[in-house]
């Protein structure tokens, strides 16, 4: 595994249909690996709007079959051209009326990992998404890529901590959460959870997240994506609040041991007294 990982996040506001989203988002990968990313993860339900906002049957036809459908075997060859993992957060139909919030993650010589399936769905206003997503079936998967091992946890899941735990277990350097998540409800703890997670589990995450006011609903997503180390520090500045922006930042892998000889998490965890946290 290299010792420094250049990662990229892409944060941007809806553009109105499919096709030019995901234009957008293949101009976006190009930046980023023009600035030598090498590892790039887009937002949650990247190619279209936040249909969660409200409950239409209409926005079931956002769906695709993952690794089968257009969308990842495009994202194939952009991973290929530009030699750069992605993870691509899409809108997955298993079978009819079988549906996911799903990201594909993608090695650098366009082959196709695996997935991972949103495990914690939320049903409150504005986020209807019982309504459109099945609760995912992958577990907390971790992906041997050409930049190490890494794992994807998506939007709401961050509110729990067992996941994030479940992606360390598994050897993560890097957790990718990629998120539709609005000012108001719980921006405050935007840059509370994430640092908190890369501390007590001691890996890279990279939280993405999406701008702008959609004309589904009134949701103001304000992105500020940013990268942050096993230290609870972020690595650099956070992205913009309202506008569309490629975040790129060097990872330092190095760290990673620094911290865990530094905090003996992993030594001193204690399973054996944890059967209480799995009971129903």
């Amino acid at each position: 595994m290299n010792e420094v990982v250049r990662a990229g996040l892409v944060q941007q506001r809806w553009t109105g249909d499919k096709e030019s989203m995901i234009a957008t988002s293949v101009e976006a990968i190009g930046r980023a690996a023009s600035q030598g990313a090498q590892v790039v993860c887009l937002q949650e339900l990247f190619y279209g709007p936040y249909f969660c906002q409200v409950q239409d049957t209409e926005y079931f036809s956002y769906t695709e079959a993952v690794p089968d459908g257009p969308t990842t075997r495009l994202m194939q060859e952009v991973a290929e051209r530009h030699g750069v993992v992605l993870v691509l957060p899409m809108y997955e139909e298993e079978q009819p009326g079988v549906l996911y919030n799903t990201a594909a993650v993608i090695d650098a010589d366009g082959s196709y990992l695996g997935k991972y399936r949103k495990n914690h769905i939320p049903q409150v206003k504005g986020f209807w998404e019982k309504f459109y997503f099945r609760p995912g079936n992958t577990g907390y998967p971790v992906f041997d890529t050409a930049v190490g091992r890494i794992g994807v946890y998506i939007c709401y899941d961050r509110h729990f901590p067992e996941g994030w735990r479940a992606f360390g277990l598994a050897g993560a350097k890097i957790v990718f959460n990629p998120s539709a998540t609005s000012r108001g409800l719980s921006q405050y703890l935007w840059r509370l959870e994430q640092p908190a997670a890369a501390v007590a589990n001691e890996y890279y995450i990279g939280a993405i997240n999406r701008v702008g006011v959609e004309p589904l609903g009134d949701n103001d997503f304000y992105g500020q994506s940013y990268f942050v180390d096993p230290r609870g520090e972020l690595v650099g500045d956070a992205a913009s609040d309202s506008e569309d922006e490629v975040v790129v930042r060097d990872l330092d892998m190095g760290k990673l041991e620094e911290v865990r000889k530094l905090w003996a998490f992993y030594r001193d965890r204690r399973p054996d007294s944890y059967e209480s946290l799995v009971k129903p």
